[in-house]
């Protein structure tokens, strides 16, 4: 059984990172930006991609009652993730993007702030909710999609995501928050 430290093998790790494409000073100088869109077009690379969270969270330990993704790529694993794990999918969207009553959250980002929202009725408390997006930087949306998912009584058991950038410093500061994580790739640098 994994436990919720828990790495994926070194092989899938490594074919998975070898299919990230880095593109430097995009979108501003000095950034090296991991381009996840390679993992998705390969449909042999996207299955492996998927079956890594999908086998994690099968587990009954981690297994979650709902998946929600964070705009928007992570609308793009968790519908899948949430598919093959049969159950429920939510989109926790930016503002102004979801027709029906919302919670909103506005955190800060490096050069101003945001705000994301999610359905008043996406979750019922005590749904044990699998956070998912495509990248850790900052840390900042995640939270604010978790204090989401917690002001609806819902449990966030675990964010996850492809790709995390510690040097960012945002996975170090959801794991202090008490935030669970599961990353399958890590890059050094920005």
């Amino acid at each position: 059984m994994l436990s919720a430290s828990a790495s994926p093998p070194a092989a899938i790790t490594e074919y998975l990172r070898s299919h990230i494409r880095t593109v430097p000073d995009w979108p501003a100088p000095g950034v090296q930006f991991r381009d996840i869109t390679p993992l998705l077009q390969n449909p042999r690379v996207f299955r492996v991609l998927i079956d890594a969270f999908v086998h994690r969270y099968m587990t009954p330990a981690l297994r979650p009652d709902v998946v929600a993704g964070l705009d928007a790529r992570g609308f793009i694993l968790g519908s899948v993730v949430a598919y093959e794990l049969n159950v429920g999918f939510v989109p926790i969207r930016k503002k102004g993007k979801l027709p029906f009553t919302t919670v909103e959250e506005t955190y800060e980002l490096e050069y101003g702030s945001a705000t994301v929202e999610l359905h008043a009725d996406a979750v019922k408390p005590g749904d044990r909710v699998l956070l998912i997006d495509d990248l850790i930087a900052t840390g900042g949306t995640m939270m604010a999609g978790r204090r989401l998912l917690e002001r609806l009584g819902a449990e966030v058991t675990e964010g996850a995501a492809i790709v995390d950038l510690p040097e960012l410093g945002g996975s170090a500061r959801l794991r202090e928050s008490g935030l669970a994580l599961f990353t399958l790739v890590a890059f050094d640098g920005r």
